[in-house]
């Protein structure tokens, strides 16, 4: 009787806390608020939107409805680290639910979701392994998806480089391609950098990548390369999570301990902040969040302190 009674509570509880991940803690967005001291001394600050991991599919009128709510937080640039799409017909659910940014500068790169649609997971083999491109669905229409996001004039940073003026201020930009699809192509990232450096002859100003995994290769590139700061997303935050321990994966090789958050990346004697959203979204088949609620980032970036010798 007594251990038909535990099985019974253990059964009630699993069933509690199934319902409360997929029904209640999926859908408290919220937005966590951020700043970095990567500005040129003197400059006015710049407000970035930091979206990434959205996996929207066309029914999701809520996700969509707070989406274009962010807009109120009056961001200066958008930076989309992937994994927008989260359905084969998702285009203009996303063109919706970034229509509140119209006239807003931003930077783009693509996630594995928005080459292919989402499949059904093995749960167990996640927490242990990553996954790999063989697991990937039915190919999206990245050619839509791209001029959707040329429409707003939002940059391509897929394995690029680009300069962009925001609020007086000179950002140069490096990103890359999905690095979990292998799609990463640091050599040419590279050269396009040095490109965009050879055309100025003015101040650098402040470098900031642009990746969608945080894969180590792409976050020792980048810090070599010099950057400042860099955007990520991808790792859900684990997703599910542990309290008191935290995330059990990033489906990377990123450690567990900067699946989510704001840190510094230190690689080689160079150092960059590292922000890792832990995005809005799950896949239609994953639809469960537990001690890893969805999250925008916004991210204030200010001016360094003048320094004295």
């Amino acid at each position: 009787m007594i251990a038909q009674r535990v099985l019974a509570g253990a059964v009630a509880l699993g069933a509690g806390v199934l319902a409360y991940a997929s029904l209640i803690e999926r859908n408290a967005f919220g937005v966590r608020h951020e700043s970095m001291d990567v500005l040129e001394p003197g400059a006015r600050p710049i407000r970035v939107l930091h979206l990434s991991d959205l996996h929207l599919a066309p029914w999701q009128t809520r996700k969509m409805d707070w989406i274009r709510s962010l807009v109120d937080l009056r961001p200066d640039l958008i930076v989309a680290t992937g994994d927008m799409l989260g359905h084969t017909e998702a285009i203009p659910a996303l063109r919706s639910a970034l229509s509140a940014f119209d006239g807003i500068p931003g930077v783009y790169v693509n996630g594995s979701n928005d080459y292919f649609g989402p499949t059904v997971p093995n749960p167990f083999s996640y927490v242990w392994k990553t996954s790999s491109y063989r697991e990937q669905g039915e190919p999206l229409d990245r050619a839509e998806l791209e001029d959707l996001y040329a429409a707003k004039g939002w940059v391509n940073l897929n394995n690029a480089s680009e300069l962009l003026t925001i609020n007086e201020s000179r950002l140069v930009f490096a990103g890359t391609d999905d690095a979990h699809l292998g799609l990463d192509r640091l050599d040419v990232v590279a050269g396009a950098v040095e490109s965009v450096l050879e055309s100025e002859t003015r101040t650098l100003g402040t470098f900031l990548g642009v990746t969608h995994a945080p894969y180590r290769r792409v976050l020792n590139f980048l810090t070599t390369l010099g950057v400042d700061a860099i955007f990520a997303g991808h790792t859900h935050g684990g997703q599910v999570c542990i309290p008191g321990i935290g995330a059990l994966t990033t489906n990377s090789d990123l450690p567990v301990s900067l699946a989510r958050g704001l840190s510094v990346w230190n690689h080689h004697a160079r150092s960059a902040f590292l922000n890792v959203s832990a995005g809005v979204g799950t896949s239609i088949y994953a639809p469960v969040r537990f001690a890893c609620p969805p999250e925008a980032v916004l991210v204030t970036l200010r001016p360094r302190d003048f320094g004295y010798s």
